[in-house]
């Protein structure tokens, strides 16, 4: 072999080397990626509802314990002040939610039947993750089988032992497995809302949401779903956990933990449900994501062969922090916050500060400046299996906001004597205090440690965005300060019913009053594009943020009166006024120029024009001939000019919005066009769907739940009777209130295979039917399935009264 030969192959080999080295740092990095926290939803104790509620209430000084709620019989009927009494809990106080018995059912499209059965837990989980991703602008349509990913911490579901009545079972329907068991808390909301990533349940108990979250932050790593939820749930509905805990004095007399004081004595449960959405951060940057903090690492890990299973290993406790900061790649020195695990118990809490101590504590005494920790159960208990998404959301609003809030107060008494303040260099603030400013970011861990031996941290940094760019910069106005230009807006709302669109319709107007007009395009945008249409809707145009809080206020009303609801618009024919085709297509180029990129151009101007509006998700060509529903191309007003064509163009868009097309109206901003996380999420409108405890062993009537009352209605049976008695036993079956939509399929109405069983079983027991279920399909419209399953009745019948004449 040559030189020659040998220098190339020398430099070959270099090339590939170089190629494998930059491979195993993209893999590294992937299997390191910073994850976004990008939306956020609750309902915690206190009434707290929302983030920026949450976060008022962690600046306040009050807690959110109360006494046990009147729709709580059984927990108050347990309660005896004296801890020596055998089966009885000594607490009567902890954190409880205001309402877990109201649910918007309709919304989600679950009947009354099922929604009374389902354990409350399920229902707040569906509410509080459709939140978290209407905060990070991600628009749920089923039918986009979206990769989400789902998961869930949740150690008890305690709502199904009130049907549990040994001496009369016939209150449990097929409900009873789906409405209580853990796996269909996760399974529910991805069924609900279509989702197609991967889908778990987890019970470590008290760290099962920080579980949830580390399984979440590796499935996002790992490619297996673009965006996550991470839930949490716990509810106190039962007297036997509570007795349990009490009979190991684990709980405090006062029921209140009492993170990392002299008086702790036991920890206060609480509940709570949470959900947080989660994206790749280099994902929720490219697509424009409101990001609240950065997820930078995780660790998981067991306590092993411990003194107990239950008690706290501490050795475990430092293998489990130090492996999240190598995770995330954060120094010990850099943190500024630990959100404590802090349950308030005399053993475990100098367990975990000497844990924190032996990772942490050389890095936090070499800077000089002490470590902030505490713990929100000393403000709203020990939410348990909900405990780490309590603190998670927390961090993100600490971090978020450069705060530190008072972790106890200053007549809370002494610190925890057994742990050596003196000698560590972490601190309990007494008072809400910035972040600290000698720190170069803002960065911070969270300690979850389950009853089960399973122990998690996770680290948390602040989302610095650096230099913002793109874009040509507004002009400066005579004081300098740059400013936009008003040019028209499209704000575009639904509902799925006239009284939540006005309800939303006020309070997105109340917020337009406080809206800047730089401020503007991006909420108009979070708007269209990232809430998912519902039936009822309005769209309104305007220039300013008060021109459109004053139509949106007047359109909402007038769609009330009307009681307007869109139906599925598929195919449009675009009637293009002669003359108009030319200028609108030029002045809309200047306008939305991405729109014409690599665009091939139409033969004419009709036909170019009729593709920029397919762009936006409707099928559009123009013509005489109707091709679908028919609409006329608005005429740009004053100058004509790009504002008034740019008009023209919105107006068009709304109308086929309020006429019910599925639109896609992202083009409508440039690439890169932030997302606004902070605003008003669906107004649920809340009806009581709630199982009574039942007096220990007391029967019902003897019939069983769900079965009409009555004997059937005797006579000839024409098929009018038929049909009105098949209604009759729907409406049972779905336990409607009201008749229902006939238009809509028996899965929109709320049914599904359980009731469909219920509902044909009603019917066979008076009626012989012919058809099979293949012929019943459920997404027939119930017009067209109960007239088909009536005409088969009524046949029968015929056919049956025909030979009785014959013998």
């Amino acid at each position: 072999m040559d030189p020659a030969e040998i220098r190339q192959l020398m430099e070959d080999q270099l090339r590939l080397s170089r190629r494998l080295r930059d491979r195993i740092r993209e893999l590294e990095d992937e299997r390191r990626a910073p994850v976004a926290v990008v939306g956020m939803g609750l309902r915690l104790p206190g009434g707290l509802t929302s983030p920026e509620a949450y976060w008022d209430f962690l600046r306040g000084d009050t807690t959110a314990y109360s006494g046990i709620p009147e729709d709580r019989p059984g927990l108050r009927a347990a309660y005896d002040p004296d801890p020596t009494a055998p089966g009885r809990s000594y607490v009567d106080t902890a954190g409880f939610l205001a309402d877990i018995g109201h649910f918007d059912a309709e919304f989600f499209g679950i009947s009354r039947r099922e929604a009374k059965l389902l354990d409350p837990q399920q229902r707040m989980l569906l509410e509080t993750a459709w939140e978290a991703l209407e905060r990070a602008g991600i628009a749920v349509r089923r039918a986009d089988r979206l990769p989400v990913g789902v998961y869930l911490g949740m150690m008890a579901s305690e709502y199904g032992e009130r049907l549990e009545d040994r001496t009369d079972m016939s209150r449990i329907d097929p409900y009873y497995t789906t409405g209580g068991g853990l796996c269909f808390g996760a399974g529910r909301i991805s069924h609900t809302m279509g989702f197609s990533g991967p889908v778990a349940s987890v019970d470590t108990a008290c760290s099962s949401s920080l579980t949830a979250l580390h399984l979440a932050l590796k499935g996002l790593r790992a490619g297996e779903c673009r965006y996550a939820l991470v839930c949490g749930s716990n509810l106190l509905l039962s007297a036997h956990l509570m007795v349990s805990l009490c009979r190991t004095r684990a709980l405090a007399p006062d029921g209140r933990s009492k993170s990392f004081l002299a008086s702790a004595d036991g920890y206060g449960r609480g509940e709570g449900v949470g959900a947080v959405a989660l994206m790749r951060l280099a994902d929720a940057e490219r697509e424009g994501r409101p990001v609240l903090a950065v997820l930078r690492g995780s660790a998981m890990g067991h306590d092993g062969a411990a003194s107990g299973l239950t008690a706290p290993n501490g050795s475990a406790q430092q293998e489990v922090i130090a492996a999240a900061l190598a995770d995330a790649a954060v120094d010990a020195g850099e943190l500024g916050w630990i959100e404590a695990h802090g349950t308030g118990t005399a053993l475990g809490d100098p367990i975990e500060v000497g844990a924190l101590d032996a990772v942490l504590g050389d890095a936090v005494r070499a800077r000089g400046l002490p470590l902030h920790i505490g713990s929100v159960k000393a403000r709203i208990g020990h939410l348990e299996a909900a405990s780490g998404i309590a603190a998670l959301i927390k961090t993100v609003l600490m971090l978020r906001h450069g705060e530190i809030p008072a972790a106890a107060s200053p007549d809370d008494g002494p610190l925890n004597p057994r742990i050596p303040w003196d000698s560590i260099g972490f601190t309990v603030p007494r008072a809400n205090q910035p972040w600290p400013k000698e720190l170069p970011s803002r960065v911070a861990g969270i300690n979850s440690f389950g009853m089960s031996g399973t122990n998690v941290h996770v680290v948390l940094e602040a989302y610095d965005p650096g230099p913002v760019g793109g874009g040509a910069p507004a002009p400066a106005g005579e004081d300098g300060v740059r400013t936009r230009e008003p040019h028209p807006e499209l704000i575009t709302l639904s509902a799925r019913t006239p009284g939540a669109l006005r309800e939303l319709a006020d309070t997105v107007a109340d917020l337009l009053h406080k809206t800047g007009p730089d401020e503007l395009s991006a909420l108009c945008h979070t708007l269209r594009s990232g809430r998912a249409p519902q039936p009822c809707r309005v769209a309104v145009t305007g220039s300013t943020a008060a021109e459109l809080a004053d139509r949106l206020f007047r359109a909402a009303r007038a769609a009330d009166a009307a009681a307007r609801v869109a139906t599925p618009l598929r195919r449009v024919t675009l009637r293009v006024p002669d003359g108009v085709a030319a200028p609108t297509v030029a002045a809309l180029a200047l306008e939305f120029p991405w729109l014409f990129e690599g665009r091939a151009e139409a033969p004419d101007p009709e036909h170019r024009l009729a593709a920029l509006v397919s762009e936006f998700g409707v099928p559009v060509r123009p013509g005489p001939d109707a091709f679908g529903d028919v609409f006329s191309y608005p005429a740009a007003e004053g100058d004509g000019g790009a504002t008034a064509h740019r008009l023209a163009l919105l107006t068009l868009l709304g109308r086929l919005f309020e006429a019910g097309a599925d639109l896609r109206p992202d083009a409508l901003c440039a690439p890169g066009t932030p997302l606004v996380g902070d605003l008003p999420t669906y107004p649920f409108q809340r009806e009581r769907h709630w199982v009574d405890e039942p007096s220990t062993g007391a029967p019902n009537d003897g019939r069983p739940a769900g079965q009409a009352g009555g004997a059937a209605p005797s006579g000839s049976w024409t098929r009018e009777r038929i049909h009105a008695h098949l209604l009759a036993v729907l409406k049972d079956a779905l336990e409607a209130t009201d008749d229902p939509d006939m238009d809509c399929s028996f899965l929109e109405a709320g049914g599904d295979s359980f009731i469909s069983t219920l509902f044909i079983t009603k019917v066979e027991e008076r009626f012989e039917v012919g058809l099979t279920r293949e012929e019943l399909p459920l997404d027939l419209p119930l017009r067209t399935l109960i007239g088909r399953l009536a005409d088969d009745i009524a046949a029968g019948e015929a056919a049956a009264a025909e030979q009785e004449r014959h013998r």
